[in-house]
């Protein structure tokens, strides 16, 4: 989230924006890492994490205050929400109306990111959305740790992890993901990262709206605009 211009925008555009990280989990950890990495852009950033569970409520720690809520955000108006792992544990019938109550929830201009990683944070995935829903789809993963994009599948989020079967728009990029890995194979004297950003570079040429980030990169990054994978009716 740090170095994403869309959420560098709305970090800035406030002089304290108001950061919610929701479910943090049996430790805060995390909650408290992100409010250190998004300071170094945002220096007045205001975090807060919320937890459904009570017993989970810690004091505050290190500038970050907790509290109890769930996706009523306790009532905040933040210009950004990070929901990581939360909805792998309800049913994708649930996703859209727990995505709607954090939209109501957002400040003008607000942004959720929802997803879903592994247990250090290896291999991730997940939807940018604002008020009027969902924009892109990220997924991002360490590449010493992974041999083809399509193991991210995984790992997807809970609206997209039960549409990776035939037909469906996001087991199609998925596909030509691993075609295109294979293809830039010629690249691999230079590097895992540099192999994927050929990988890219072969995806635009297929006609995927892929996103290349500018400069290098640590974790290999496939960002797609949501309608090149929303799920079929």
């Amino acid at each position: 989230m740090a170095h994403s211009p869309v959420v560098l925008d709305v970090l800035t555009a406030v002089p304290r924006p108001l950061v919610v990280d929701l479910g943090y989990g049996a430790r805060p950890d995390t909650t408290v890492e992100m409010a250190t990495r998004l300071r170094v852009v945002a220096p007045g950033v205001d975090v807060v994490g919320l937890e459904i569970d009570p017993e989970r409520v810690v004091a505050e720690r290190d500038g970050v205050r907790f509290g109890l809520g769930g996706f009523e955000l306790a009532g905040l108006a933040p210009q950004l929400v990070r929901a990581f792992n939360v909805l792998r544990q309800y049913d994708e019938a649930e996703v859209a109306d727990a995505w709607a109550r954090m939209q109501r929830a957002l400040a003008p201009g607000g942004l959720i990111v929802e997803g879903t990683c592994d247990e250090i944070g290896r291999r991730c995935s997940w939807v940018l959305l604002d008020a009027g829903g969902p924009r892109s789809l990220t997924l991002c993963w360490a590449p010493e740790h992974t041999a083809r994009p399509s193991e991210l599948a995984e790992r997807l989020p809970k609206s997209l992890i039960h549409r990776n079967v035939p037909g469906e728009p996001i087991h199609r990029l998925l596909q030509l993901a691993d075609r295109s890995w294979d293809v830039a194979a010629t690249h691999a004297a230079f590097g895992p990262r540099s192999r994927w950003r050929q990988a890219l570079t072969l995806l635009r040429a297929q006609g995927v709206d892929v996103t290349i980030p500018r400069g290098r990169t640590v974790d290999n990054v496939l960002s797609v605009p949501w309608a090149a994978v929303a799920p079929t009716e």
